[in-house]
């Protein structure tokens, strides 16, 4: 009954044209070729995708998405590559040739691959419904081809598919994928529909595809990987009508013209013409086909390609005009603008356009009141990536809460790392309890505050992934589990954002008792070796012990050693410091940690990268270390390693990311420490200063405010904040809050070439860590 009634709405919607008006920029920006520009002003509505190299991160480790899509959409269309393995996380790595199809699904920056789902493959000739190997072209129906002959920006992908010569052209809106392919004149014109390819750990369980008339084909693909339970139901329009469809398991032809199976193929074919398009509207749902259709009814009932390109490129404009930049450099601006695309492409809609969406109990949720959310890399992105949300994306920071709101429901625990509807248990810690309430405590009331609260207390009470050691003993035995030091310090970072909650809520006793477990982290410090270290019981440490030593899921740490969790503390940096025998001997420790040898022990994990000394910024542990300089009053410090990061762990070069672009994190830290400042605690709503590398930023906040940045006299050689001021006045502090900034208004901030010796010294300007104040 279903078919039948897609098959209905899809024969009128098949003639139906529709348009859409293009939203028109102003004040488009000229450049010259030269490497290093003017001074470049970005104000008004401007184009700001000319600043956006997608292929920044594609190279070394970044593990960035490649493709077509618009902020935060459901639809990530772009190539994947035949190579597997770590580096080819999303599907496509600079260092590669190949090309086996078009999938509409795609992760960015993880250290784990899946998705990769409805992977697409135009091809002329007799090929085999398979993608091949290696050198054998006969094999399969993969092809190679050259970055000459690619384009990519944002929300438009092309290369040409050297084996058949077709140009592909792929779009999107935020639930369709539009392709768009040149074939020459051949009477074997094909597309294959390919439901077994996935990325990474991504394996098809069962897959179907149908044909419902001369024009639409449908189905579903149900795989099992990082996401252990994934569906995706699909419908495929094409703009001609179709000469053959063939449906194939594995490379096995099948009869008929509906097939379920676990390798499903589905091959389309037609007749062209020399340089011939033929089109193909590809809507996504997480529900059902129908749903599938509906998107494309609502969001794509025309076939205008380059009307769809043009308002991908006015989305992706109106989020990067949320922050305008000057800058010295054309390399800076597409830095900087490339880690803001970055940080947009998830979390991504997890919902159909009518509200439905797929839970984490599999239930079906008609209508859902909020755009559900997934990809939700939290020991990551807690970081710097929400907290940037919490500026820039208000109105998507409810959202995001009520879908982890939501996920609790389902589950029973907020999310830890959620991936299309299901729970995937990895990284450490419970680290949605930091979003949540770092939302809550920045004033956020889209959601209900009473189950928010229920939520982060329930997850923190369980007894799973070592909190009943937690509550019993305070700390995690080290015997009982892996990683249990790195799981034991997030706990009580989330902690303390619980305590806090509760202390807004008027919640005293939740307040006490979460605030004694946000000490826990004290337990894993050893007075003796002075370093974080795992523990047997009260009175006896694991051995043998290095602070060097990392070995990749096998040991006390998560990717990361003891020198670099030491510092993991951003909760109660005045208890860290009293740790290691007071302010002078805390600077002194954390001197030698960008000083040490930098090498790391045992087996190393691959995500341990940009390294200086025994810090490491390719990974996120690390993000705020250098910024704890400022708590004793040495912020110049803090200028010095970030502006040496800044310029010499990022760049505007495929290898332009010095690890795991992890889901936007890595460009979080970027954006905030380009503009001068950085959330060393996520829940407390200071943002320390550090070495700002714009000249000029206009910030476009909530509630029609703005923030102005004016930083006076910067360059290389002049890297040390001398004073500020804010709407005119004198400010001394090397932090600022998070109402300051919302407020709006303009900050000044002069630079010069040696530190100052009364800026951010005094102690009170320092930071804190508990916030006693309104943020």
């Amino acid at each position: 009954m279903l078919l039948r009634k897609v098959h209905s709405k899809l024969l009128v919607c098949s003639k139906y044209i529709g348009s859409f008006l293009l939203v028109n920029f102003l004040g488009l920006l000229a450049f010259g070729q030269q490497k290093k520009a003017q001074s470049v002003l970005v104000s008004g509505l401007s184009n700001l995708t000319q600043y956006v190299d997608p292929y920044i991160g594609t190279g070394f480790h970044g593990h960035v998405f490649m493709g077509a899509n618009v902020p935060f959409g459901a639809v990530q269309l772009g190539p994947v590559n035949m190579s597997e393995g770590w580096d080819w996380c999303s599907g496509y790595h600079i260092s590669d040739s190949t090309i086996i199809g078009f999938s509409h699904t795609h992760l960015s920056g993880t250290g784990i691959g899946d998705l990769g789902d409805i992977l697409v493959m135009p091809a002329t000739g007799t090929v085999m419904p398979r993608k091949g190997k290696l050198g054998k072209p006969e094999s399969g129906y993969y092809s190679l081809f050259s970055h000459r002959d690619e384009k990519a920006q944002p929300g438009y992908y092309s290369v040409n598919l050297k084996r058949y010569n077709i140009k592909a052209e792929l779009t999107a809106t935020q639930r369709v994928g539009f392709h768009q392919y040149t074939f020459p004149a051949s009477d074997s014109a094909q597309l294959i529909f390919d439901l077994k390819e996935g990325i990474g750990w991504d394996g098809s369980v069962e897959t179907m595809i149908q044909k419902i008339n001369d024009t639409t084909i449908a189905g579903y693909r149900y795989s099992k990987g990082w996401a252990p339970d994934q569906r995706i139901y699909f419908t495929a329009i094409f703009s001609k009508p179709l000469k053959g469809f063939a449906i194939y398991e594995d490379s096995i032809v099948q009869k008929g013209n509906s097939y379920t199976g676990k390798r499903t193929k589905g091959v389309v074919s037609f007749t062209t013409k020399r340089d011939e398009k033929i089109l193909v509207k590809v809507g996504i749902s997480p529900v059902s086909i129908e749903n599938s259709f509906k998107n494309i009814m609502a969001e794509l009932p025309h076939w205008k390609f380059d009307t769809v390109v043009a308002k991908a490129d006015a989305a992706w404009n109106l989020e990067l005009n949320k922050v305008r930049i000057e800058a010295n450099d054309l390399s800076r601006m597409r830095t900087f603008y490339t880690a803001l695309y970055h940080t947009m492409i998830a979390p991504s809609i997890y919902n159909d356009h009518n509200g439905d969406y797929l839970g984490t109990d599999k239930k079906v949720y008609k209508n859902a009141p909020f755009n559900n959310l997934t990809t939700f890399s939290l020991w990551d992105t807690y970081r710097a990536a929400h907290p940037l949300f919490t500026i820039l994306q208000s109105e998507k920071v409810n959202d995001m809460v009520n879908s982890m709101l939501a996920i609790y429901k389902q589950q029973g625990t907020l999310p830890i790392w959620h991936l299309m509807g299901n729970e995937t248990y990895c990284m450490p810690g419970y680290s949605s309890v930091q979003v949540v309430a770092d939302a809550y405590l920045k004033g956020f009331r889209g959601f209900d505050t009473a189950l928010a609260f229920e939520a982060v207390k329930a997850t923190a009470m369980q007894n799973d992934r070592g909190v009943a050691f937690v509550k019993k003993y305070g700390f995690i035995p080290a015997d009982s589990m892996v990683e249990s030091v790195a799981m034991g310090m997030e706990y009580s970072i989330a902690d303390w954002g619980i305590a806090q909650m509760a202390k807004r809520m008027g919640k005293d006793e939740d307040y006490q008792y979460f605030s004694k477990r946000a000490k826990n982290y004290s337990h894993y410090f050893d007075p003796e070796t002075r370093f974080m270290r795992g523990k047997i019981s009260d009175t006896a440490w694991r051995t043998p012990f290095s602070p060097f030593e990392s070995r990749h899921r096998k040991d006390d740490f998560a990717e990361g050693n003891s020198w670099q969790y030491t510092w993991m503390v951003p909760h109660d940096v005045e208890g860290l410091i009293a740790l290691l025998g007071g302010e002078k001997a805390f600077a002194k420790k954390l001197d030698s940690l960008f000083m040490l040898k930098a090498h790391m022990g045992g087996e190393a994990s691959s995500d341990i990268t940009g390294l200086i000394g025994q810090y490491a910024h390719g990974n996120e542990p690390s993000h705020h270390v250098t910024y704890l300089y400022a708590f004793v009053g040495e912020p110049w410090k803090t200028a010095d390693k970030v502006r040496y990061i800044l310029d010499s762990l990022y760049s505007d070069k495929p290898d332009g990311l010095c690890g795991n672009e992890d889901v936007g994190q890595m460009s979080a830290w970027y954006l905030f420490s380009a503009l001068g400042f950085y959330p060393v605690n996520p829940c407390n709503g200071l943002y320390v200063f550090g070495s700002p590398v714009i000249n000029k930023a206009t910030l476009v906040l909530e509630k029609g405010k703005v923030l102005q940045i004016n930083v006076k006299n910067n360059g290389s050689g002049n890297k040390y904040i001398q004073r500020m001021s804010l709407n005119g006045k004198p400010f001394t502090r090397s932090y600022i809050t998070h109402q300051e900034l919302m407020n709006g208004g303009k900050l000044e901030i002069e630079m010069g070439s040696k530190p100052s010796k009364t800026w951010g010294v005094n102690k009170k300007d320092w930071p804190y860590s508990e916030n006693n104040k309104s943020i």
